[in-house]
């Protein structure tokens, strides 16, 4: 952001999901940038204080009550709450670093209308996958290139960033899990240039993760055959990274 002056930057506003991460809200609160115009919590229904411990060491910070459930219904309410210009999505459990968002800015700056961030290529990397994880994500990332024509390293990843107008053209409304990989095949499906960004994914801090890799597999597969059975657009664009996107048949 540096490469801007001051009038130029965007606002940034930073969407964090949580439920039940008391002991985990503050330090990831603590990694955000300084400059970070809003912080929009939203709150699954938390009983351990959660609101209470982010309220105590952000008190200027934003808090959403979810009213459904599910990953991707919080993130969809988070971002229909933001007014900045710029959206940043991260996770509540400190395995995503605040600190970083710059890098996820930077890319928009430079021409990305999204940024999605990657364990899998040079710079990025995961201290708390499981070889059942990786295996998944290698096999979604697989199966979604060959039918959307992306050339994407990494899909199944919460660090995730793109232009407020851009998530208007996505549109996030898969509850689950699955929104990551639905949000990086609508960015192509739309047109959107995507950049992927190198990230560092360090272990949860407290408490056992939501995550069931088989059940929410199988919903990430749903999803990504579902997509595809959309009505799509007839090319995508050359995305950012500099692939050539390939034309896509309605089915």
């Amino acid at each position: 952001m540096g490469r801007v002056s001051d009038a130029e930057r965007p606002r940034v506003s930073v969407v964090i999901p949580a439920l039940n991460e008391a002991r985990n809200i503050g330090h990831v609160l603590a990694t955000l940038p300084a400059d970070t115009f809003e912080v929009v919590l939203v709150d699954g229904g938390s009983t351990d204080g959660t609101v209470e411990v982010a309220r105590s060491v952000m008190p200027g910070l934003r808090v959403v009550q979810q009213t459904g459930t599910g990953k991707g219904d919080a993130l969809a309410a988070g971002v229909r709450a933001c007014s900045g210009d710029a959206i940043v999505l991260i996770d509540a459990d400190g395995s995503t670093d605040g600190s970083e968002i710059p890098r996820f800015v930077d890319a928009l700056i430079d021409g990305a209308d999204v940024a999605k961030g990657s364990r899998f290529m040079a710079g990025g990397g995961s201290r708390d996958i499981s070889p059942l994880r990786r295996t998944g994500n290698a096999f979604f990332c697989s199966l979604v290139n060959m039918l959307f024509g992306t050339r994407y390293s990494d899909l199944c990843y919460g660090f995730n960033a793109a232009w407020k107008t851009s998530f208007d053209r996505i549109g996030l409304d898969w509850a689950g899990f699955e929104v990551e990989t639905v949000l990086g095949i609508r960015a192509a499906v739309s047109g959107l240039r995507v950049t992927e960004v190198p990230s560092l994914e360090l272990p949860r801090l407290y408490g056992s993760s939501n995550l069931r890799p088989l059940r929410d597999g199988w919903r990430v597969l749903r999803a990504i055959l579902r997509e595809r059975m959309r009505r799509v657009p007839q090319s995508v664009g050359e995305e950012a990274n500099g692939g050539v996107a390939p034309k896509l048949l309605t089915p």
